[in-house]
């Protein structure tokens, strides 16, 4: 059964358009690629799939040269299906096991423009590296992801749940069963997490422990992947350094804190590697003091999202042995612990944040800390809106527990922020006594509704 997903639409999108570039479907392993390219194949009359690591033979097409206009009907008589222009979708998988194969693809836009072609690959970005002049111009990148919260309620035959939500605004919250039916989805969706056959089986079966195998199995396939690329990072210091992640996540990561006695340099190319490979998500710390936030990051402070909650509990129970203490907090804390207790609804709404903008370009995530001795003072996201900083905490509670929000805003002049809570639609205005009773209006919104922000 196939699950709608975002990437879908802008698929369809681009397919639609009289000039389109070869697409570029980048992400890592097992976000659901090449399902998701499958889907889109059932809107051309012909459907054409290459998988260069299963079917090598086709890679032989591309050492002679690059001209697409030979390549192109080879493929065709080796498949037995024709590629033609408006007709026939291509889709090239696993297209990082030929470099050639690679650089081709920058030669369809010139050569055979009406020829719909998609390529995708696992830990793709490691090729990408090694071919500097790499399509800047011919090829089209998408980004893909994990699964959203709101493309898990559909999943979940939740329509109407997600089509009440969207009529729910600051002004006009959810009728509370709605409400705490939304809360207790959301602790589900934690421990199962977005990567397409985690929600399969959860759909299937909702059985919390055939999801773990399905989470187990997707890191055994990751770190099986490392020692193709042991020339770039040990193997084992690529798995060390994930697992740390893991322990720190939502946390200034420290380099010392890798197992193995590596120096710093070792564990900042496996964090780039891993960082490349659409595993580990970064959010780099910035002033924040306009836009682009980019612009005054700072990457020696830098916190590390893993792309997935549930392959997060996962690489924590591998970590650090039994953690059906952190499972039961998910399950049964209330809505304001489960927020302010743990990093599993920060590096939610992170995540959640980050997978809801436009897949056409690739996005940072930012934080603010203030960079001082025992200063506890940190945002958790900076996003942008309106041309303008806007803050995003991640906090349940009353005003007085949000002191660094109002810092920040004091200094940087601001009048917007958002908390990103367990708690219902709302909002509320702080008066800053010490700004000359500056107004700070704070939207409520919920981590289940971050679509709508």
């Amino acid at each position: 059964m196939y699950y709608e997903r975002i990437i879908d639409r802008h698929l369809s999108e681009w397919a639609a358009r009289p000039v389109h570039k070869p697409v570029l479907l980048r992400g890592a392993r097992q976000v659901g690629k090449s399902t998701a390219v499958r889907h889109l194949g059932e809107s051309f009359k012909y459907f054409v799939e290459i998988n260069l690591e299963k079917q090598p033979d086709y890679i032989e097409l591309f050492k002679k040269d690059l001209d697409v206009k030979r390549i192109v009907p080879q493929m065709a008589a080796m498949c037995g299906t024709p590629i033609v222009a408006k007709e026939t979708l291509l889709f090239i998988d696993e297209i990082q096991e030929s470099q050639e194969a690679i650089m081709a693809l920058r030669y369809f836009k010139e050569d055979m423009p009406d020829v719909h072609v998609v390529a995708a690959g696992s830990l793709l970005e490691f090729v990408l590296d090694d071919i500097p002049t790499f399509g800047v111009g011919r090829i089209h990148s998408m980004y893909m992801f994990p699964m959203t919260f709101d493309e898990f309620l559909l999943a979940n035959d939740e329509q109407l749940l997600l089509d009440a939500r969207r009529q729910a605004n600051t002004d006009s919250p959810l009728p509370t069963p709605l409400h705490d039916k939304l809360v207790g989805l959301i602790r589900t969706f934690m421990l199962v997490g977005g990567m397409p056959e985690s929600v399969a089986k959860w759909a299937e079966t909702h059985d919390y422990l055939q999801c773990q195998e399905v989470q187990d199995d997707i890191i055994t396939g990751y770190e099986a992947d490392f020692p193709k690329y042991k020339k770039k990072v040990d193997p084992q210091l690529l798995v060390a350094t994930m697992r740390s992640a893991a322990t720190q996540v939502t946390n200034k990561f420290v380099y010392s804190q890798v197992a193995g006695g590596y120096k710093t340099a070792e564990v900042k190319k496996a964090l780039d590697l891993l960082i490349k490979a659409g595993i580990l998500i970064p959010v780099t710390h910035t002033d924040g003091n306009g836009l682009p936030l980019g612009d005054e990051a700072d990457e020696s402070y830098r916190k590390l999202l893993l792309l997935d909650t549930g392959l997060l509990l996962r690489l924590l129970n591998m970590s650090m042995g039994d953690i059906s203490s952190v499972t039961t907090h998910i399950l049964t804390a209330t809505a304001a612990d489960l927020v302010n207790k743990g990093p599993m609804a920060e590096m939610l709404a992170g995540l959640e944040v980050l997978h809801y903008l436009s897949p056409n370009i690739h996005h940072d995530l930012f934080y603010w800390v203030r960079q001082a001795k025992n200063s506890l003072a940190e945002i958790d996201y900076l996003l942008s809106r309106d041309m303008k900083v806007l803050p995003l905490e991640v906090k349940s509670g009353v005003q007085g527990g949000m002191k660094s929000l109002w810092d920040f805003m004091r200094d940087k002049k601001l009048s917007q922020a958002i908390r990103c809570s367990l708690e219902n639609f709302g909002k509320f205005d702080y008066i800053d006594s010490k700004a000359d009773n500056a107004v700070r209006h704070v939207e409520i919104v919920p981590l289940y509704a971050i679509s709508q922000m």
